[in-house]
């Protein structure tokens, strides 16, 4: 007879709910050809700002006034500009400042609206009044002219754009998640924290904020294409991205004077930010159907 002792096979590693639902997320957004154009759209931006060294034929910003309005060739994939510069490089470069405004816009406009709408929907009363009344003010202009009031009275930069665009968008996320709240404050959940001693703060961050992600994470991917679409203005109207820095919308600016023979000054940027935008619209309309409860309940 064997002395060996079995030894107890070791349980599986599970993995954790997020990956899990991060994962499914994914999988159910590669099924939908709109989708799935987001997701490589979204994959090539971060791609190109990462790796832009290495994908950027040429400096971005060294002239060559010998090769100025050179059309699209294969020294220079999409031509050169006034200066000489290659337009491939720099929109690969440009891809950095992008990827940097939709980053930084996002995590500074998802707090601020969480945070005014969770609190106003959650009191009510004047707290609401007072916390709606301002988000309405925000409202009542166009995020554009908003947008370059404040750029005007801050300086023209990038910073001061990003600023005054995370200034200008974060009320429609404030407004969505006051809705979301009065939905959930009168929840039996709600009032059973309530009947514990959990204070306000901990109720609105640990019971309210959770439930509306979901809804303030699509309606952040939707805006996206907004914020792009108002970066660009910006940088078209000088109050951007200064010279000589890639920034798409001042790339046009500049090009638009010899758009009629040179046609790829403009175009190739205009590309550019069409399908930066159509990605982030489609990827958001992907994300609503894929964190609707009706199709999770269906996987």
């Amino acid at each position: 007879m064997s002395m060996t002792r079995d030894i107890p096979a070791a349980k599986p590693r599970r993995m954790p709910q997020g990956l899990i639902a991060a994962r499914n997320i994914l999988a159910f957004l590669a099924k939908a050809p709109t989708s799935l154009f987001g997701l490589v759209v979204l994959a090539l931006l971060i791609g190109l700002a990462v790796f832009a060294p290495l994908i950027a034929t040429h400096d971005p910003y060294i002239q060559d006034l010998q090769n100025t309005l050179q059309p699209p060739s294969g020294a220079h994939f999409f031509g050169t500009d006034e200066l000489g510069r290659d337009i491939f490089s720099r929109l690969v470069h440009g891809s950095r400042i992008t990827l940097t405004i939709i980053f930084l816009v996002t995590i500074v406009v998802g707090p601020i609206g969480l945070i005014f709408g969770t609190v106003s929907g959650y009191f009510g009363g004047k707290v609401d009044t007072v916390l709606m009344r301002i988000t309405d003010i925000f409202l009542s202009f166009p995020s554009l002219i908003l947008s370059m009031a404040f750029v005007a009275a801050l300086g023209p930069s990038l910073n001061n754009a990003i600023i005054a665009i995370s200034l200008t968008a974060w009320p429609p996320i404030a407004r969505l998640a006051r809705a979301e709240t009065l939905t959930f404050r009168k929840a039996d959940y709600i009032a059973a924290a309530r009947l514990q001693g959990a204070s306000a703060a901990r109720i609105i961050w640990r019971s309210i904020v959770p439930m509306c992600l979901p809804s303030v994470l699509i309606r952040l991917t939707l805006n996206m294409a907004t914020v792009i679409l108002t970066a660009a203005g910006l940088g078209f109207l000088g109050l951007g991205a200064q010279p000589p820095l890639p920034e798409w919308g001042a790339m046009i600016a500049t090009g638009r004077r010899y758009m009629i023979d040179s046609w790829w000054l403009v175009t190739f940027p205009g590309l550019a930010i069409l399908s930066v935008s159509l990605a982030f619209n489609l990827l958001g309309d992907g994300l609503r159907d894929a964190l609707d409860p009706k199709q999770m309940n269906r996987r």
